[in-house]
C-alpha cells in the first residue's frame, strides 16, 4: 500500500525535516534520512534498515523509482509526496525525487570485521561534514578495510557528509570512539600506527605500511593530540616544499594511504 501526504503540516513530514536538521532528533530516534537512487541502493547493499521511502512523481525517474521499490521490504512505508511536501524535507538543490528513512548503525568498534592484515583509515576530531565525506571517498577509493572517526565532533549521519560522501558513507566499515578507546583497540589487535605529526617523524615514503596498519590524520588546526605522538609505532610526516606548513586533511590522507596500497598492491 502507498500511502500520499499533501500538506507540509503533516506529523511524519515534520518528524522526517526534524531529522534532517537536527543531530539531537536523529540521536533520539536512531534514525536518519537518505536522499537520491545511489545513496539508497549503497545503504541497503551494506546492509542498513531502511524504516520509510518517499517519492515524488514529478520529479524522481519512474524506472529508477520501480527498481528501488523492487528491492524494498514489505515491512518499509512506501509514502507518495506532493512537490512542496518533497522540498521541505530534501537536503539537495539538484534532487532526484527520492529520500527514505533508516536505522542508524551503532558503529561500533567492537562490530568491525578485520582481515588478517588490515589497512585502517583512522581521521581524530575532524569537525567539518565536507571533510568528512572527503575522507570517506578517500576510504572507499584506496578500498580501506575500516575507517574509524576518534573523538567525534560531528554526527556521522549529517545529511551534509552522506551527501559530500556520495553514500561513503556506505561502502567502508565505520566505528567511532573515544582516542583512548581507539588505541586500546589498535594495541590488542596488534595493529601497527602511523601518526602524520611532525615531532620525532620521518618521511612517509620510507615507511613500510605493508603489515597491519593504521595511519591516523588530525585536524588542520590542531594536529592529532599528544596521545597518539606518545603510543605510535611510527610517526610520519609529508614533506612539504612550499611556504603554507599545512594541507586539507582528506588530501594528506589521501597521500597517505594511497602509498600505504601501492607497497600493498592495488585490488584488482
Amino acid at each position: 500500500m502507498i500511502k500520499e501526504i499533501s500538506s507540509t503540516q503533516n506529523p511524519t513530514i515534520k518528524s522526517l525535516a526534524a531529522l534532517q536538521d537536527k543531530a539531537r532528533k536523529r540521536r533520539k530516534n536512531g534514525e536518519f534520512l537518505i536522499e537520491g537512487v545511489r545513496e539508497i541502493n549503497l545503504a541497503l547493499q551494506a546492509g542498513f534498515e531502511l524504516t520509510r521511502i518517499l517519492f515524488c512523481d514529478a520529479i524522481a525517474n519512474a524506472e529508477e523509482l520501480q527498481l528501488l521499490q523492487s528491492k524494498l521490504d514489505k515491512n518499509v512505508a512506501q509514502i507518495a509526496v506532493t512537490e512542496e511536501v518533497y522540498k521541505k524535507i530534501a537536503y539537495r538543490s539538484g534532487t532526484e525525487g527520492i529520500v527514505a528513512s533508516a536505522i542508524a548503525k551503532q558503529n561500533q568498534l567492537t562490530d568491525l570485521q578485520l582481515p588478517k592484515n588490515p589497512l585502517i583509515l583512522i581521521a581524530e576530531a575532524p569537525e567539518k561534514p565536507g571533510n568528512i565525506g572527503a575522507l570517506l571517498r578517500t576510504a572507499d577509493a584506496a578500498g580501506v578495510d575500516a575507517f574509524i572517526l576518534a573523538n567525534p565532533r560531528t554526527d556521522l549521519y549529517n545529511p551534509n557528509i552522506i551527501r559530500s560522501s556520495v553514500g561513503g558513507v556506505f561502502t567502508t566499515q565505520i566505528a567511532t570512539g573515544k582516542t583512548e578507546e581507539v588505541l586500546t583497540f589498535l594495541k590488542e589487535k596488534k595493529i601497527s600506527i602511523y601518526a602524520a605529526i611532525l615531532q620525532e617523524a620521518i618521511s612517509y615514503e620510507k615507511q613500510d605500511f605493508t603489515g597491519s596498519t593504521a595511519i591516523v590524520v588530525g585536524t588542520e588546526a590542531d594536529g592529532l593530540s599528544e596521545e597518539w605522538r606518545k603510543q605510535s609505532t611510527q610517526n610520519i610526516i609529508i614533506p612539504m616544499q612550499g611556504k603554507i606548513d599545512s594541507m586539507n586533511v582528506s588530501v594528506a590522507a589521501s597521500i597517505l594511504i594511497f602509498e600505504a596500497r601501492r607497497q600493498r598492491g592495488f585490488k584488482k
